[in-house]
């Protein structure tokens, strides 16, 4: 079913919006100041091209600690983003959805644009991974808290 979906999500608009991801990556990598960027794009882009079956993830949450990206540093690379890229981005995604929202075929694909839509807006300290890792990952981080609770 992931493949049938990936297939349709790319025919059907994913491959616009994973090229304009592409396309910020490029554009970060030319200013050169901008890899940290580029590197979260090329990334972020390729789960745009065929994003069923993954999902994006925080770093802190998928290994439990911080790095540059998850700490302060990265929450100033987030608003910077935000104000240069990262709004034309969300945009482009949430037209899309709003464009495959009318159709009734397109609601999955819809919903995904707008899950796009908010990784646009902050994606540096995160990484995407297999949806049986996020979910592991998270039932983990939920259990050592409880057990945190528990002392």
């Amino acid at each position: 079913m992931r493949a049938i979906g990936n297939f349709l999500w790319f025919i059907l608009g994913g491959v616009v919006m994973g090229l304009a991801w592409w396309l910020a990556g490029l554009l970060c990598f030319i200013s050169i100041v901008g890899i940290p960027w580029g590197k979260a794009c090329f990334v972020i882009g390729g789960f745009t091209f065929f994003p069923f079956g993954k999902q994006a993830i925080s770093r802190r949450e998928l290994t439990g600690r911080d790095d540059v990206g998850t700490g302060a540093l990265g929450l100033v690379g987030n608003v910077l983003w935000f104000v240069f890229a990262g709004v034309w981005l969300a945009i482009g995604h949430v037209m899309a959805a709003v464009a495959n929202f009318v159709t009734i075929i397109g609601i999955p694909f819809a919903i995904q644009h707008l899950k796009l839509a908010g990784i646009a807006l902050a994606p540096i300290g995160q990484t995407v991974v297999p949806n049986e890792v996020a979910d592991a990952a998270r039932r983990d981080g939920a259990r050592a808290h409880v057990d945190g609770l528990r002392r």
